[in-house]
């Protein structure tokens, strides 16, 4: 009988995503990924501002049991009906949904 492979919990990948959210290291870690206008969203994955941990926590609060454990089948829809009712910023929460959804490939 095979063993049961642990999958990382939709919380388990918000606490990972915070790890460096509003400290020194992680702003350094942002800013070379910045393109030439000063954006750098995709490194958000990896160092969020406070503001952004913020309103993935709040977005991730109001989630049902369902919709957590089912985050990296949401659809776009959903995806934009959660951020609306979080009062989140809807590209800042499909970026972060995406990336559970690819931390979860094998």
């Amino acid at each position: 009988m095979a063993a049961a492979k642990n999958i990382m919990s939709l919380e388990q990948y918000l606490e990972k995503v915070g790890r460096f959210a509003g400290n020194e290291y992680g702003k350094q870690i942002r800013s070379q990924f910045a393109d030439s206008k000063g954006n750098s969203e995709l490194a958000m994955l990896q160092s969020p501002s406070f503001d952004e941990m913020q309103q993935l926590t709040r977005a991730v609060a109001i989630m049902t049991p369902s919709e957590k454990a089912g985050a990296d089948k949401l659809s776009d829809e959903q995806v934009r009906s959660i951020a609306k009712d979080a009062k989140v910023d809807e590209a800042l929460f499909a970026i972060f949904i995406n990336g559970y959804a690819l931390a979860l490939c094998p």
